[in-house]
């Protein structure tokens, strides 16, 4: 007698093509970035010297010394590394809300809707790096021109924002308000360039989340008599809880790849040629990015729903 095959149930199928679909980056990680991580943490316990004739480099164990040299007598790395992540702090929340508004308003029907979802996307293009050193190139050879006089008109409008701000401030505090919202507000517009520019992934992100909940529930909501209000807490934000870690992971390895502790990080490897100290601190950003992740995720998984 032939035996019969085994069939794989649902959710087994459900599980292989997850694997499937991770398999090349689990390729990539396990032949590039882990080996990388490896030497990474090998140069920072070691001084290294590059062999600029016969090439090559050498390493000479130096224990804790670069750790030591990096938390206590570097003169910036604690406090660049405290900005990072009291910026991420800020720009992290913002983005993940204003990305969620954003994707409610362009997933309803009007014309010209593919533009409009184009025109949000773009920052995501213009901040590659070709395009980048290109804007940057034309801004450099313009300088003298129109650029000094934008910058001139950016200067005085400048401190006009700041005197209407502090006069605000001041109000807005003689209201009771805490002081401590008032400045987490006032950074969080001051930032708002970069937070409409690391906003473009997520909101693709979240438009597909919104079009993958099924209307009846929406039907249901309406008979049931629900507001627009309650529509919202009660269906579609719940639906989308699982996309909002997805986008707070991205969000948050996003800020730290561009952020200034990692440019701190390269300009001492390859301007200072210290590759154990340049080790040290990336190692160390690295940590604490995925300590906050680890946090965030267990935070926000307590409270999510997942629909099947």
């Amino acid at each position: 007698m032939r035996k019969k095959k085994r069939r794989l149930s649902l959710i087994q199928k459900r599980n292989l093509h997850g694997f499937l679909f991770v398999l090349p980056w689990l390729i990539g990680f396990l032949l590039f970035y882990v080996r990388s991580l490896v030497m990474t943490v090998q140069f920072s316990f070691s001084t290294l010297t590059v062999d600029t004739k016969g090439g090559g480099f050498s390493l000479v164990p130096a224990g804790l010394s670069n750790y030591i040299y990096a938390f206590r007598v570097h003169p910036s790395f604690k406090q660049v590394l405290t900005k990072s992540i009291g910026d991420m702090v800020i720009d992290v929340p913002l983005i993940i809300f204003f990305s969620l508004f954003i994707a409610m308003l362009l997933n309803r029907k009007f014309k010209g809707r593919a533009i409009v979802r184009a025109i949000f996307f773009l920052p995501v293009i213009l901040n590659s790096s070709a395009i980048k050193a290109a804007m940057d190139l034309s801004a450099t050879m313009m300088a003298g021109g129109i650029s000094s006089q934008a910058a001139e008109v950016s200067a005085t409008a400048g401190n006009t924002i700041a005197f209407d701000i502090d006069y605000l401030m001041n109000m807005f505090v003689s209201l009771g308000i805490p002081a401590t919202v008032m400045n987490y507000i006032v950074q969080a517009v001051s930032r708002i360039n970069d937070i409409i520019s690391a906003s473009g992934v997520q909101i693709v992100i979240f438009i597909a989340a919104l079009q993958s909940i099924p209307s009846s529930m929406y039907e249901v909501a309406k008979i049931e008599g629900a507001t627009s209000y309650e529509t919202f807490w009660k269906v579609t934000f719940p639906m989308v809880m699982p996309h909002i870690i997805t986008n707070f992971v991205y969000t948050i390895v996003d800020s730290f790849t561009d952020s200034d502790v990692v440019n701190l990080a390269y300009s001492v490897a390859f301007d200072e040629f210290n590759y154990g100290l340049s080790s040290v601190m990336s190692l160390a950003s690295t940590l604490i990015t995925c300590l906050i992740l680890v946090l965030v995720v267990k935070l926000i998984q307590k409270r999510t729903f997942y629909y099947n």
